[in-house]
């Protein structure tokens, strides 16, 4: 079976074709087509630019996903498209591609939501993976934990109350005037201090956790940040500068990787015990963050949970992730007709979905 997916939720144009048999699945082709060059110059995604930057790019990015697969779109059984939740005139970029594709091949429509989609790029290289399972997503607009029922059905345990722990990486690394997206930047940053410093010792740099001070296993990464940001302002003040001193850098970095690290172990670790879960997976963009995968990895081996976390390349934003995701809704017959519309929140979107499931025909 041959499945084209298509992702536009936010600022990357990405399409991809995934060869599935006997449930393994191959990639054939991911091509994204990044806005980072055009947003960074405003310090963040601009939402009506990056919808008219996937209009210019859409065609050309599925034209080269066909070509690298070497197939045509008579080839495909299946197209999957995400169509929430995410910036809503960039999902409808993807969506109204996706449909008329569709419609003119008389080809299954496979709705996919983002989030599902990021958890199920861990299909694509860990066959043996099934549900039930705990998934972590940790991205520029979620921060979140699942009970992964079956492959459609996720029950979200516990969320950030505020920002992402992504947005909350960018809007840091902003303030601090790193490069943009800040994500990256930090991560190498926050390395070098942890060679550096000691945050352990008495009196060293540290900021809040984004761990809510309850039984919950919720998130707060709003005070944090603003702590951080406070902290890079006062510092600039005290110094008397525009732009802090390197080594000053490097000690917030590596004081707010940790307070995030630790702050999502915290809350990870509790869930762990409660659901008695054998296997996490953790996905979404900022599990491709060095520091995070190795603090999930070493909680998941002291509570011995089987850990399993995306290759980089498919935890951003990407297409084989949606066409994964699809290819199980399509196996459970979660097919949409032409009033398929973009959803900017998740509960518009559930409402949605869970009436195609009621009409399944399989």
């Amino acid at each position: 079976m041959l499945i084209l997916g298509f992702e536009s939720s936010c600022d990357e144009t990405a399409a991809a074709v995934l060869r599935v048999e006997n449930n393994k699945m191959t990639v054939l082709s991911n091509v994204v087509s990044s806005q980072i060059s055009i947003h960074a110059l405003y310090g963040g995604v601009v939402p009506e630019i990056a919808s008219r930057a996937h209009c210019e790019a859409i065609t050309n990015v599925c034209r080269e996903a066909l070509e690298d697969a070497n197939i045509t779109l008579d080839d495909i059984d299946a197209i999957s498209v995400t169509f929430a939740p995410g910036l809503i005139g960039s999902l409808l970029v993807g969506v109204s591609f996706a449909k008329s594709i569709a419609a003119v091949l008389n080809k299954p429509l496979v709705p996919v939501n983002h989030i599902e989609a990021h958890v199920a790029a861990a299909y694509i290289e860990n066959e043996e993976l099934a549900p039930p399972y705990l998934a972590l997503v940790v991205s520029g607009g979620h921060t979140s934990l699942y009970n992964v029922r079956d492959y459609v059905t996720f029950d979200e345990i516990g969320c950030s109350r505020d920002d992402a722990c992504g947005e909350a990486f960018d809007k840091v690394g902003r303030v601090m005037g790193l490069p943009y997206p800040g994500g990256a930047a930090m991560d190498k940053l926050a390395k070098e201090a942890f060679e550096k410093f000691d945050y352990t010792k008495k009196g060293a740099l540290n900021f809040p956790s984004p761990a809510v001070n309850d039984d919950t296993f919720e998130y707060s990464f709003s005070g944090l940040k603003t702590a951080v940001i406070n902290h890079i302002h006062n510092e600039k003040q005290k110094l008397k500068v525009d732009d802090l001193p390197y080594d000053t850098k490097v000690e917030i970095a590596g004081a707010f990787t940790k307070a995030v690290c630790d702050g999502i172990v915290k809350k990870l670790s509790s869930a762990l015990v409660s659901t008695d879960t054998k296997t996490l997976v953790m996905a979404g963009g900022v599990a491709a963050n060095s520091h995070l995968r190795k603090a999930v990895a070493d909680v998941c081996a002291k509570h011995k949970v089987k850990f399993i976390v995306p290759s980089l390349s498919l935890c951003g934003d990407n297409a084989a992730m949606t066409a994964a995701a699809g290819y199980h809704s399509y196996n459970l017959g979660i097919v949409a007709g032409s009033d398929l519309n973009a959803f900017a929140s998740d509960e518009s979107a559930e409402d949605y979905l869970n009436n195609l499931k009621k009409n399944c025909k399989r």
